[in-house]
């Protein structure tokens, strides 16, 4: 299991990951129904701030990260656990 996972969830037909780093960031990873390339098998990342919520000010991504790669959403994550 990758460092900081923290729950699996099931949604829109498909499934949602959420990670906790010690930094205070976290991650939602998702992919389904209506997610950025859930339709094709990919994911969908979003940054999470200290309380869950969405983070649009980090030198991440000021949005959303869609249609990514099982390799992209782990590189990802590896970026946002070393913010």
């Amino acid at each position: 299991m990758l460092d900081g996972y923290k729950r699996k969830y099931n949604i829109h037909n498909g499934v949602g990951y959420v990670y906790e780093f010690e930094n205070g960031y976290g991650a939602s990873v998702v992919s389904h129904d209506v997610s950025y390339g859930g339709d094709r098998g990919l994911y969908e990342i979003a940054v999470l701030d200290s309380k869950g919520d969405l983070c649009y000010s980090t030198p991440i991504t000021d949005d959303v990260i869609g249609f990514a790669t099982e390799d992209k959403v782990l590189d990802t994550l590896h970026r946002i656990k070393m913010l």
